[in-house]
């Protein structure tokens, strides 16, 4: 997705929330699409530094409402943001539960196609109705090891 693409389709959930795209929101969005996976608030301020940090807070939160952004909790003190899949591609997470850093990874086709299914089965199984999946895998990062 371009970044035009990017801001449109951004600008049109927020919408429907009835909220404006505004330059603060902009720029938190193009922070978390230039982040090298799902950033703290910390990460996000030092990467756009003429946000201050309650705006930051305010504007994540009602971009997590209009899924715009996806909050992950991990283990630290820290939540960590990202894009929603809906603006970037399907994916999954590493989340170290020593140090709570987040890194992404993806599934091959095939691969994510039996989880699917499976996933739908379990479900099914339990009178459960499912729309999409998450996978996180907990653990030790390669630097806490």
């Amino acid at each position: 997705m371009t970044d035009d693409e990017l801001d449109e389709e951004a600008a049109a959930l927020l919408r429907r929330t009835n909220q404006r795209y505004t330059s603060s929101r902009r720029r938190l969005v193009a922070a978390l699409q230039a982040g090298d996976g799902p950033l703290t608030i910390t990460q996000i301020v030092a990467a756009e530094d003429s946000l201050p940090q309650s705006t930051v807070y305010r504007n994540l939160t009602t971009l997590e409402e209009a899924d715009i952004v996806t909050r992950i909790v991990t283990s630290d003190d820290f939540a960590r943001y990202e894009l929603a899949e809906n603006l970037t591609e399907h994916h999954h997470h590493l989340i170290c539960t020593n140090c709570g850093d987040v890194i992404d990874f993806s599934l091959g086709t095939r691969t994510e196609t039996n989880l699917d299914k499976a996933l739908h089965r379990a479900a099914s199984q339990a009178g459960f109705t499912a729309t999409a999946h998450r996978l996180d895998l907990l653990g030790t990062c390669a630097s806490c090891s």
